[in-house]
């Protein structure tokens, strides 16, 4: 039974540019031998989506694609621009230089096996159902769909009464909005304190977060990231949901982080233990007003779509394998990039490369004129 494409690359972030890349130079074609499909409306991954505030002074680091600098592509100025049109440009000049050849708007709904009783060989294609152009066949796939589209938010007692207003991060736009209003922002990571820094210098504040934050004045260095990628590693290779890189790393206490504590933005308090229509309450009794509660709680991996394929042990988790444990231990033909060790931008650049090498390998894929 003949297939569409040897490989279907789901998402155009930094780990599907990265794996198209990679595939590319190891000979394979974009839209004859692979393909790169991508729901959103333009390049630049998740992004496009970001607030207006994050700015390329205030992000972490945008992390290169392999081949390709993002410094090159900034015009003279331009610390201030804001991430969400800068990096998609980047993106976007990216997959021209490269001709990575992305399909948009394209939404995969679910991978399955497809099955054909008078043909064994048949079960190894997967039926890659989309709104468009439909059902793709391809023999392995390598999944990028990263976080973006799952906002989690834990359920917590009362939440469906709360007469005020509940946004997740991925809903933020700007702290103006907020003005004349108390804010409970939930979490303890990086984005919880950047936004709890700009909310707070407009508008009253409270900070709840689960565990006590832990706090560092030295940089982040090379070995905590070796150090925060390997405890997740060690999960997911055993099966284990990913854990939170946050809690290896601690939060870097920077010039901004210091003007937010002495405002006093950053007296942190435990979780509250029910919310009701007017505010918060712990298990003391104690009781906070509120008209906003910010969940600045993270995401989950996108990958509902492979349901049908049940990748998933009994806790949540996916058994990873692979050099870089990009691939399902129980199922060679799926690789899953931005999930557990590779969900940072430059731990997707490596998983790109991996899956690509090892996927192509394992269907036995060579180069090709």
């Amino acid at each position: 039974m003949p297939t569409d494409f040897d490989i279907l690359v789901i998402g155009a972030g930094q780990a599907g540019l990265s794996a198209g890349y990679h595939l590319q130079r190891l000979g394979l074609r974009a839209e004859r031998d692979f393909l790169i499909v991508d729901h959103a409306p333009g390049p630049g991954g998740a992004w496009q989506f970001r607030w207006p505030s994050l700015t390329l002074t205030t992000v972490n680091r945008v992390h290169d694609l392999p081949g390709m600098s993002f410094a090159e592509t900034l015009p003279e100025g331009s610390e201030s621009a804001p991430a969400a049109t800068a990096v998609p440009r980047y993106y976007e000049l990216y997959e021209k230089r490269f001709d990575l050849r992305v399909r948009r708007q394209v939404s995969v709904k679910v991978v399955c096996d497809r099955r054909v009783d008078s043909d064994p060989e048949d079960a190894r294609i997967l039926n890659v159902e989309t709104d468009s152009p439909g059902t793709i066949r391809v023999r392995g796939l390598i999944n990028g769909t990263g976080t973006w589209e799952h906002p989690f938010i834990p359920r917590y007692p009362g939440a469906e009464t709360f007469a005020g207003r509940q946004l997740h991060t991925r809903g933020y736009r700007t702290a103006d909005e907020f003005t004349g209003k108390h804010v409970v922002v939930v979490g303890g990571g990086v984005s919880a304190v950047q936004l709890l820094d700009e909310i707070s210098q407009v508008t009253t504040t409270t900070w709840v977060t689960r565990s006590e934050p832990t706090f560092r004045d030295t940089p982040f260095a090379e070995e905590d990231g070796r150090t925060a990628v390997a405890m997740v590693e060690d999960r997911v290779r055993r099966g284990l949901p990913p854990g939170s890189v946050v809690s290896v790393t601690g939060l870097r206490l920077d010039d901004r982080l210091r003007a937010a504590q002495a405002r006093g933005a950053l007296q942190r308090r435990p979780m509250f233990q029910s919310i009701e229509p007017d505010g918060v309450r712990w298990a003391d009794g104690s009781f906070q007003h509120a008209d906003v509660i910010l969940w600045a709680t993270g995401f989950r991996s996108a990958l509902d779509h492979l349901a049908p394929l049940r990748l998933r042990g009994p806790g949540g988790g996916i058994t990873m394998t692979g050099r870089l444990a990009t691939q399902v231990a129980n199922d060679p033909r799926i690789h899953l990039i931005g999930y557990g060790p590779s969900a940072s931008t430059i731990g997707a650049n490596r998983a790109g490369r991996a899956a690509a090498v090892e996927l192509s390998k394992y269907l036995a894929i060579s180069s090709r004129p």
